[in-house]
This record gives structure tokens, C-alpha cells and sequence, in this order.
């Protein structure tokens, strides 16, 4: 019986020593700060488009105009997270599906 309680506590701490392994840092470097600026949004260059027809083809234009890598739609009457990503553009737009507002974050 102590064989078997033994056994127990070894197969316990060897599945509690393997979750803790998936916490482990890879090691691999964080993103430089070049790669991280090239995109960073900024919506000035981009706020021609308000009042444009809320396409994917206008989503494109957006992106590219203003550097951001993602893009999120908000349509209207809508709430979203508030958690801010200098990448990220931000493009609200009516029920006539007109933008009405293009932000970062």
C-alpha cells in the first residue's frame, strides 16, 4: 500500500512538473522597436475616408493610409473592448454603412 501511495505522489509531481514546462519563456527576442514603429497607426492620414461607404476595399485603404497592421470595425450602436493596440486602426460606421470615425487603438 505505501508502493502504491508512492507511485501516487510520483505520477502526481511528474503531470504538475509538466504543466509547469508549458509556462516556460521559449527564449525567443521580443519584436524590435523598428518592426514595432513600422506599425504603429496614426489615423490623421486616414480621415479622408470619413463619410466614404464602409467596404473591404475602403478597410484596405484605410489600413494602408494609416500604417496600422489590424483593423476594427465598429458598426453602430455597438460597444467594444477598450483595450488599446498602437496597432490597430479603429473604423466606426452608421446604419447607412458611412464611416464616421476612424481612430487608433
Amino acid at each position: 500500500m505505501a508502493e502504491e501511495d508512492g507511485v501516487k505522489h510520483m505520477m502526481i509531481a511528474s503531470l504538475a512538473a509538466a504543466a509547469l514546462a508549458g509556462c516556460a519563456a521559449t527564449g525567443s527576442a521580443p519584436a524590435s522597436p523598428a518592426a514595432a514603429a513600422a506599425m504603429t497607426c496614426k489615423a490623421e492620414p486616414a480621415q479622408y475616408h470619413i463619410g466614404h461607404d464602409a467596404t473591404q476595399a475602403m478597410g484596405t485603404a484605410i489600413l494602408k493610409d494609416s500604417g496600422a497592421r489590424t483593423l476594427r470595425w465598429g458598426p453602430p450602436n455597438s460597444a467594444w473592448t477598450m483595450d488599446y493596440r498602437e496597432d490597430r486602426v479603429n473604423v466606426r460606421y452608421d446604419e447607412a454603412m458611412k464611416i464616421t470615425d476612424i481612430t487608433c487603438g
